[in-house]
């Protein structure tokens, strides 16, 4: 008994010494805002932060997102209802992603609209209102902007000439960098804004004190809300976005992989 006692007691203490260093070395080395961030993301179940941490996994090498696809295919397949659009937006992260009869016809919110054209641009071509759709996307402002934003970055990844100006392009980017306040409150569609901007190769549009300010509102778990001043939890979109953030900042490059997986050599 008495040495069953010691034994045991042993182990407690061993436990605690355990406890006590993890602690430690917590509190002199705590985890920075990106690691926090990519810690709170990585085991997100949400199928479109799937596509985004498979982009990341590509851009800047995060192995934690390696499998990020395989998850998303895994997802595809217990969400029925779901998984006509999640094929659609699948492409993302697979050029030569095969699509089913009427998963087209999944595409149904505007700003999907705006982007999806732009995704099988190089295989299905455009629609003739297609031009005037996206530009009066654009004048609408808010997130039918930054989508139509997304949409021209992804014309360019494609390869595809779409009949716009240079000046139309060149608005659409100060047109989103507006978007983009000045007070200490950070929103979900700044982040969308800031973040689009990168992908474009804009970056320069966002101010680096916007990134302190998303810095500074970061949740306790890693993840940002919707709006900083709205209490709540943490919200995968604006989690995503903020995490990109501070991936361009940690990472900064003269270009980046495109976001849209290449067609094979």
């Amino acid at each position: 008994m008495k040495k069953r006692n010691l034994l045991l007691t042993l182990g407690i203490t061993a436990l605690c010494v355990i406890l006590v260093v993890t602690l430690l070395v917590y509190t002199l080395n705590p985890p920075t805002a990106l690691q926090r961030a990519i810690n709170f993301i990585d085991g997100s179940r949400e199928p479109y932060a799937l596509l985004w941490l498979d982009v990341m996994h590509r851009q800047f090498g995060i192995a934690a997102f390696t499998d990020a696809l395989q998850r998303y295919d895994q997802e595809i397949t217990t969400r029925t209802n779901e998984a006509p659009l999640l094929r659609v937006f699948r492409r993302i992260a697979d050029h030569d992603n095969q699509l089913q009869d009427g998963d087209l016809q999944a595409v149904s919110v505007d700003v999907d609209r705006i982007t999806v054209p732009a995704l099988y641009c190089d295989q299905l071509g455009l629609t003739d209102n297609y031009p005037a759709m996206l530009e009066g996307a654009a004048v609408q402002g808010g997130y039918l902007l930054t989508h139509a934003l997304l949409a021209c970055v992804w014309f360019k990844e494609n390869g595809y000439a779409v009949p716009l100006s240079a000046r139309f392009i060149n608005d659409i980017y100060y047109a989103t960098a507006t978007l983009i306040g000045n007070d200490p409150v950070v929103t979900d569609l700044e982040l969308e804004a800031a973040a689009f901007l990168y992908l474009a190769g804009q970056g320069a549009l966002v101010d680096g004190a916007f990134v302190d300010r998303v810095i500074a509102v970061q949740n306790y778990d890693g993840g940002w809300l919707l709006s900083s001043n709205t209490p709540g939890k943490s919200d995968w979109h604006p989690s995503i976005l903020g995490l990109f953030l501070l991936l361009h900042r940690e990472y900064p490059a003269d270009s980046y992989p495109s976001m849209l997986d290449p067609a094979s050599p």
